[in-house]
This record gives structure tokens, sequence and C-alpha cells, in this order.
């Protein structure tokens, strides 16, 4: 239970993995029973659905970037504070690409046992870039989106 050790896990995971794409190393950091948590939905991912999960992503934000704000660990649980910006040239939520870098704030929970993360979930702010991709607006708004990238709010 070293959490100075689990911190920089899963940070390098965001580091080496999220931020560039590179599936190979994924089974250095993810448990093959890796559970997907989404708010009181848990689902076994592993490091297949994992894999998925990063490749999918990264067709919608080919240039995907997550900064670490900050990072609070307790025992095997390690809070991540993001910022994530990526360019919209995929489908998303079935918003079609809007070319726009759509930027939003976060917090991951990752578990973490024995060197590998077993469990992950998290929270996104995503007020901000649903409305600077035109997905929703405010009631008595054209729907015009921002000439600016969205910024997240502390």
């Amino acid at each position: 239970m070293d959490t100075t050790r689990n911190k920089d896990i899963v940070r390098r995971f965001y580091e080496e993995v999220i931020n560039t794409g590179n599936t190979e190393t994924i089974a250095d950091f993810i448990s093959p029973g890796l559970i997907e948590t989404d708010g009181l939905i848990r689902a076994h991912s592993g490091i297949q659905g994992m894999i998925d999960h990063v490749q999918g992503v990264r067709k919608t934000y080919p240039d995907l970037s997550l900064t670490i704000e900050r990072q609070i660990a307790e025992g095997d649980w390690v809070v991540s504070i993001i910022i994530a910006q990526g360019t919209h040239c995929g489908e998303w939520l079935g918003i079609a690409p809007t070319g726009r870098k759509l930027v939003y704030s976060g917090v991951n929970v990752d578990k973490v046992v024995d060197g590998k993360m077993v469990e992950h979930g998290g929270a996104a702010n995503l007020l901000g870039p649903l409305l600077e991709a035109g997905a929703i607006r405010v009631v008595g708004q054209p729907i015009t989106g921002a000439s600016s990238p969205s910024t997240p709010h502390s």
C-alpha cells in the first residue's frame, strides 16, 4: 500500500498509454480483472476492454492529452484531478466532428493493487464541451457554438 508508488503507476498510465494511444504496454498498468465503474454500474473490462476504450477515444480525439493537476492517495485508492483536451475529429455522443479543440476537467478514481489498476472510474465536467460542440444550448440562445475553446471551471 505505497501511495507514492500507486500515484506513479496511475500517472505513468495516463502519460504513456492515454496520451500516446500506445496500448502495447497496457498490461504493465492494468489488471486482467479490471473493473470499470460508471456511477452505480460496475463492469468487468479487463485489459482488452481498456484497449478498446483507449482506441475508441483516440478515434474521436486523436490528439487527446490528459494533464494531472493534482493527485490524492489513500490506501489502494488514487484520485487524479485532470484537465483533458483534444480535437473533436470523430463522432462523439452522436455529434458529428466539429474540428474544435475541446477542453474539460474531470476526476478519475483508480484502485491499484500489487502494482496494477484493478478498478477505474470517474466523472467529467462535459457541459463546456457539449456547448462548444453545439450539442446543447442555453435556452433562448441561438445554436452557434462559441468561437474559442471551452475552458474548465474550478
